[in-house]
């Protein structure tokens, strides 16, 4: 009885991983770069990374109740989405803080900026030996844009920006700020408007219907 039930519990999942990965892949494309975009992310010094399907661009359908213009950040499942018309989403993968290290809560947009310079905490400096000061350009860890988290009128220090290790991507290893890929970031960055609310939810209590972390149950089918 025991394998029984064991075999109906992973069919119920398997059924669970092919009913929701109902999505659209959506290519990404060059007309949101500017110029300077174009030749800072072609003199990049990293390698160009392969992201996992699941992490690439997608519209999806969205069930929960957020505005259109919201972005929601479900840490669990390393999604990042821009909520749109009509019940659907556009859905980013991103690299999320350890959960020791990340911010969850409900923000607003405080203010954005193209290719930022990086003047790192405090506290990121007794962890990590890093410079005072980097310069903007594709060798700063904030990429090509960033998105700074506010509660109220206070800098939460938090920010949603883009990064030098898109190999990362789908991974918690940040210092607790959202990591996008140059090309996500901007493609973001050029539709949220600034006062737009972000709602990022703490660590176990994702609301994804689909989570890459669940797609290693399908390999028990094969």
């Amino acid at each position: 009885m025991r394998t029984k039930a064991l075999i109906v519990a992973l069919f119920g999942v398997g059924m669970l991983l092919g009913g929701c990965m109902q999505s659209t892949q959506e290519t990404a494309s060059d007309a949101s770069m500017t110029a300077r975009d174009k030749k800072l992310l072609a003199a990049a010094p990293y390698e160009k990374a392969t992201i996992p399907e699941p992490y690439r661009r997608h519209i999806v359908d969205y069930h929960r109740k957020e505005q259109p213009g919201t972005i929601l950040v479900d840490s669990d499942a390393r999604y990042l989405y821009f909520v749109q018309e009509n019940g659907k989403a556009i859905r980013y993968g991103v690299t999320v803080g350890e959960e020791a290290l990340a911010f969850a809560g409900v923000a607003k947009v405080g203010r954005k900026a193209e290719w930022p310079t990086w003047t790192p905490t405090a506290d990121i400096k007794k962890r990590m030996d890093v410079p005072n000061f980097v310069g903007p350009g594709p060798q700063n860890p904030m990429g090509a844009r960033a998105i700074y988290l506010f509660e109220g009128n206070k800098d939460t220090l938090y920010r949603i920006h883009g990064t030098n290790q898109p190999e990362y991507i789908g991974q918690a290893i940040s210092s607790g700020c959202i990591r996008m890929t140059n090309e996500d970031v901007i493609d973001l960055y050029n539709r949220v408007k600034p006062g737009a609310a972000v709602v990022v939810l703490a660590p176990n209590q994702g609301d994804s219907p689909f989570s890459p972390r669940m797609a290693s149950a399908k390999s028990l089918f094969n």
